[in-house]
């Protein structure tokens, strides 16, 4: 991720307040750009719950997370630890300035409601599953990268979130 990318979405963020969502495709660099933004953030890799959860972890996030902090409540966002494949206590969210929520499906319908913004990052994919493939080498093979992938497909054709995105990086 070059600096005039992270650049552009600082100012995004900035203007924008509230809940910046950043969605993509799996290697793409969401987290380390997510990172990069000095701002609290909650990762849907910590919510899917397994292999198939993509839509079960949108549910969680509107549910456990956006939801209470929308109500003025603290959110206890849920924790999934893929390496002992159940799930860890959840951690405490009072509601900051500014929630960066990011990982695929950040920007899914059902989250739209309470964003500000919406940043897609996007990259060929040959490079997004050579960096998925090396960063979680222990528990990311070619079968999971195969059934991960119909879910981003079905994912991105009826949610489109890459067509409502405020920025594209």
């Amino acid at each position: 991720m070059d600096g005039a990318a992270i650049e552009r979405v600082r100012v995004l963020a900035a203007a924008s307040g509230g809940v910046l969502a950043i969605d993509g495709r799996s290697g793409a660099g969401k987290s380390t750009l997510a990172g990069a933004l000095g701002a609290p953030v909650v990762s849907l890799e910590d919510l899917y719950g397994g292999w198939d959860g993509l839509r079960p972890g949108i549910d969680r996030l509107v549910r456990e997370v956006l939801e209470p902090l929308r109500a003025g409540r603290t959110a206890l966002v849920p924790r999934y630890d893929w390496h002992a494949q159940r799930w860890a206590a959840p951690w405490p969210l009072p509601r900051p300035p500014l929630l960066v929520v990011e990982g695929v499906g950040a920007g899914a319908l059902a989250v739209a409601p309470y964003l500000s913004a919406l940043v897609w990052v996007e990259v060929e994919e040959s490079e997004r599953r050579r960096r998925s493939l090396a960063r979680d080498a222990a528990i990311y093979d070619d079968e999971h990268w195969a059934q991960w992938a119909l879910q981003e497909d079905e994912y991105v054709a009826s949610d489109r979130p890459h067509e409502r995105a405020d920025l594209t990086v």
